[in-house]
């Protein structure tokens, strides 16, 4: 099944001074562990803000924390204007909340799980961005994606052959090798980070 993207951006609040990174890539590459990586690294840091996704899964589905919603509750508040940025792919609506804009309206560094296909709307919605490509060697998101035993070999092999698509959008693109140990593409993306709220200070 190939990942498609209805997103809706609201225009970005005036003057926004802040930064958003969104953080992309394939399944398997682990962009979940170097985002959580970071978190740790900078708990604490009242400039740096990890976006709370709201999402059509359970609230105990596992993986990033994020605000469980019904479908009719999504599709509601996409309606009254409560989303900066909403996609849907694999069978789920995503949402980034409208609050995002004023966050970084008072300058502040936020960071926010997103999605390849919905880069176009992140770029319209936020006018200072950073899309940071977290990847790894096929090879290494095969076992990955082996290891989660949720899908079989056909379903791996139709994600890997998404897993590198061209990225064409208005804004910085940095790329991260996450085949090695979590520490390096970690450290990477502390970097990244450290940068970022240093030219925002």
């Amino acid at each position: 099944m190939s990942m498609t993207a209805e997103a809706l951006a609201a225009r970005p609040a005036p003057g926004a001074a802040g930064t958003m990174v969104v953080v992309v890539g394939p399944s398997g590459a682990g962009k979940d562990s170097v985002m959580a990586y970071a978190a740790r690294h900078f708990a604490g840091e009242a400039r740096l803000r990890f976006v709370r996704r709201v999402i059509t899964r359970p609230a105990d589905a596992g993986g990033e924390a994020h605000e469980a919603i019904d479908a009719a509750g999504f599709r509601r508040r996409a309606a009254e204007g409560a989303f900066a940025v909403s996609w849907q792919a694999h069978g789920l609506s995503y949402g980034i909340p409208r609050e995002t804009l004023d966050h970084l309206a008072e300058g502040a560094t936020l960071v926010a799980n997103g999605s390849r296909s919905a880069l176009p709307a992140f770029a319209e919605a936020y006018p200072r961005l950073k899309v940071v490509l977290v990847t790894a060697r096929p090879d290494i998101l095969a076992a990955r994606l082996a290891a989660r035993g949720r899908e079989g070999a056909e379903a791996i092999a139709g994600r890997l052959d998404r897993a590198a698509p061209e990225i064409v959008v208005a804004a910085d693109t940095v790329v991260i090798d996450n085949s090695g140990p979590l520490e390096e593409a970690g450290e990477a993306f502390v970097c990244l980070l450290a940068s970022t709220l240093a030219g925002s200070g």
